[in-house]
């Protein structure tokens, strides 16, 4: 695998690009023509809309034993808004597979694909050079890249997709020069090349405007012996990022765990935010420390890369995922808002040993018929959760004096 430097990919730069010395041109292939696109889609209205909270068991990956699978066969589609001729929405797409792509590779004229591994470490070699990513990494493979995808046992992870957008790090304002993710822990590839010839043929699979096409060439496409410039595929370590958090009483803002955003055209509304809820200090005082009861005009896609997500430790599980819409309330479970409601406040350690993420977007997102029939993972007692929630209002409560 090659060594990664530091990457200047994810700050605001108004021009981005790369230059390749390589040993062929990619314009030399035969004709692309359709493929099926299987379970990815960009087709919002095959089912009817659902306001609901919804959550799903951990994805299925397929046996390897049953049916060979590798990334782009095992990509699925659970939701997303907009359209990628316009140029303006998202995608949310779990991989599940069990096998490494064999001279085939893949790129995306749509958007950029966020990739966050939950299961197993996969190797991705890009036209920039190799990166290992693994569980509590991410990656994130620009529009256009192409890539291909090793992985060595049954893998599953979680993608969003922008269209319109580049990821970038998020404007820091009064936090000013350092905090959250530091730029100077992105990584990108160093250059890596093979010159192999492939007389079987090789397969260049390029998603455009939401439907896949393949094309056919006799050498590889990863023939690139150096590069320069700032258009790069990147990935991030979670560990790294430098949690900010409240330290006198009440909330901050959930936006003060985002990595990377993407923004849209109004300031200060993102098409895509990737947020983590990191391992970290809980010292408010007076305060209710979980995430508190709210609706809000974003809609939160979460993941669970491990443990126990601290507002709900049983049912939301690594590999799983949750959906709550526009103006769709949600929050803490009723055991753990019972359990929190009683606490002693004093100093401890939140989300020990686990990392929960969230997907947040400004776009109302339909699901797809994928997320919420096929894929058979729906949990419909979701809604259970929140049943045992009682009244603790007293009219006749007064504080104490001091």
């Amino acid at each position: 695998m090659s060594s990664l430097l530091r990457t200047p990919a994810v700050q605001e730069l108004y021009l981005r690009d790369s230059w390749f010395y390589r040993i062929l041109p990619s314009v030399k292939h035969k004709p692309f023509t359709a493929v099926p696109s299987g379970n990815l889609t960009e087709n919002w209205n095959e089912v009817e809309p659902d306001p609901n909270q919804l959550r799903w068991l951990p994805f299925t990956i397929p046996k390897s034993t049953e049916k060979k699978v590798d990334f782009v066969a095992g990509l699925h589609t659970v939701c997303g808004a907009g359209d990628a001729k316009s140029r303006n929405g998202i995608g949310i797409h779990m991989y599940t597979c069990n096998t490494s792509m064999v001279d085939r590779c893949f790129n995306n004229s749509d958007g950029d694909f966020l990739i966050v591994p939950q299961q197993g470490e996969i190797l991705i070699t890009t036209e920039f050079g190799k990166m290992m990513v693994e569980p509590n990494e991410i990656c994130v493979i620009q529009q256009g890249m192409r890539f291909s995808v090793d992985v060595f046992g049954e893998t599953r992870g979680y993608i969003l997709e922008v269209y319109g957008a580049h990821f970038e790090l998020p404007d820091l304002g009064p936090i000013g020069a350092n905090g959250l993710a530091n730029p100077r822990d992105f990584l990108c590839p160093v250059a890596w090349y093979e010159d192999r010839k492939v007389a079987t043929g090789y397969t260049v699979i390029n998603k455009y405007q939401g439907k896949l096409f393949a094309c056919q060439q006799d050498f590889s496409p990863f023939n690139v012996v150096a590069w320069h410039g700032n258009y790069t595929p990147y990935k991030y370590n979670l560990k790294n990022f430098m949690v900010i958090n409240c330290v006198a009483f009440d909330h901050a803002d959930p936006s003060i765990f985002t990595v990377l955003t993407a923004k849209s055209t109004r300031p200060g509304v993102a098409i895509a935010d990737f947020v983590i809820f990191p391992p970290r200090w809980g010292v408010a005082d007076h305060t209710f420390r979980p995430p508190y009861y709210h609706r809000n005009c974003m809609s939160e896609f979460m993941g669970l890369i491990h443990g126990h997500y601290e507002a709900k430790e049983e049912g939301f599980q690594p590999g799983g995922a949750s959906l709550h819409s526009m103006m769709t309330p949600h929050g803490p479970d009723a055991e753990c808002f019972e359990k929190n409601s009683t606490a002693e406040l004093k100093p401890e350690r939140v989300a020990e040993g686990t990392m929960a993420f969230m997907f947040e977007s400004s776009f109302s997102m339909a699901v797809t018929k994928w997320g919420l029939q096929t894929c058979q993972r729906l949990d419909k007692s979701y809604y259970q959760c929140w049943e045992p929630l009682r009244s603790h209002f007293n009219p006749n409560w007064k504080p104490s004096k001091p």
